[in-house]
């Protein structure tokens, strides 16, 4: 029993030294591959120390508001910043920091807003965040049809 049901979960039975994303047809390091938690962490601090900084304008300019009534703004922020952003250009401005990017699996290209929205809700629960599987995809990338990957770097023209 345990084993079918651990089966179950990890997927198909692959080899275990198998990068994460070989299933999804991504390469195994460089630009376009799997990116794992330590960027990610990156971009989250980075986006959320922007959101509180975006909510502190509002209080520096006078409007005033309880302490958790501050706390639902900057977390207001934070997501809103997430939709519009990964909706728009594929990375918020922490992800394209760290050099990440969200993308659709079906294809690579940018996922649609109704599958960003539906990424974005879930990262709201937190939790989703924090269950990955083998292609350490979170259950909200799993949900939207998405995966974070390492950016392309473009050379500048100079």
């Amino acid at each position: 029993m345990g084993r079918a049901l651990g089966g179950w979960l990890e997927g198909p039975g692959l080899p275990r030294d198998t990068p994460p994303g070989a299933r999804l047809g991504l390469p195994a390091d460089g630009p376009g591959s799997v990116v794992g938690f330590g960027p990610r962490i990156i971009a989250y601090i980075v986006d959320g120390v922007l959101a509180n900084l975006l909510v502190g304008l509002l209080f520096v300019v006078g409007v005033d508001a309880a302490a958790d009534i501050r706390g639902l703004a900057i977390y207001g922020a934070f997501l809103l910043e997430e939709l519009v952003l990964v909706t728009v250009a594929g990375q918020t401005i922490g992800m394209r920091l760290a050099g990440i990017r969200v993308i659709r699996v079906r294809d690579f290209g940018r996922q649609s807003w109704p599958w960003v929205l539906v990424r974005t809700l879930l990262l709201a629960l937190l939790v989703p965040a924090f269950i990955w599987d083998r292609d350490l995809r979170g259950t909200h990338d799993r949900a939207a049809g998405t995966v974070v990957v390492r950016d392309e770097i473009v050379p500048s023209k100079a």
